[in-house]
């Protein structure tokens, strides 16, 4: 890989899990005895990456604890978002700005992620590197997601996203993203959809499609849909 740093973003609430939230960042949660965080780190790893930055907020002690109580191949800074939440937008941004590198690979933790993406996000970086893009997202077909209530976002024609009345994909929490796209945004609460968007009307928000099948804690009924498995 050439990106050298990745950023797991760990600040929510995850306020669609509660009662369990209410105590466990949604990042602890475990599944086949394992937390969605260690799974998540376990592939950037996986990938070569030494370098990650971790947002944290909600439960924030709780997160610094578990890292600091498990060892992990990587050099793992938490980066806090401070005395306000900062969205996905915000959080990305404040995190960026504590690295010296241009392209970040950015993880939501909310999905199980597993080796089997290694291949595609190498094909999404190639991708990247090769048309000279600042952004991708990986999207994945509606009927690939174990959640069939998700709505589908996007639509993809030669890797260029857009949004029709045919949505048949959705963003599963990889990202690929240049420093330079945020160049006209401050450090405040913001959704990274917001960039996406104005993305889209410029025609310019690239997809790279995953064939995996896609596992994401939308909520506490799915949660023990996938304890079941």
């Amino acid at each position: 890989m050439k990106i050298k740093t990745a950023l797991i973003l760990c600040a929510g609430y995850g306020k669609r899990l509660n009662p369990i939230t209410l105590k466990t960042p949604k990042p602890l949660l475990r599944l086949n005895n394992m937390t969605l965080l260690q799974s998540c780190i376990n592939l950037i790893e996986n990938l070569g990456i030494r370098k990650i930055l971790i947002n944290t907020f909600y439960l924030n002690k709780k997160i610094s604890n578990y890292l600091k109580n498990n060892k992990f191949m990587s050099e793992i800074q938490i980066i806090d978002d401070g005395e306000f939440i900062l969205n996905t937008g915000g959080g990305i941004l404040n995190m960026i700005k504590q690295s010296s590198d241009e392209n970040f690979l950015i993880f939501n933790p909310d999905t199980v992620w597993s080796k089997n993406y290694k291949k595609e996000i190498i094909k999404m970086e190639r991708f990247y590197f090769s048309k000279n893009l600042n952004n991708v997202l990986m999207l994945v077909n509606k009927n690939q997601c174990f959640d069939k209530k998700l709505a589908a976002d996007f639509t993809l024609q030669n890797n260029l996203i857009s949004k029709t009345t045919n949505n048949d994909l959705i963003y599963i929490g990889c990202q690929i993203l240049n420093k330079k796209i945020f160049k006209n945004y401050k450090v405040y609460n913001f959704s990274i959809v917001k960039i996406w968007d104005n993305l889209i009307k410029k025609k310019k928000l690239f997809g790279f499609k995953s064939f995996n099948k896609f596992y994401h804690l939308t909520d506490l009924s799915v949660f023990k849909k996938l304890q079941d498995l």
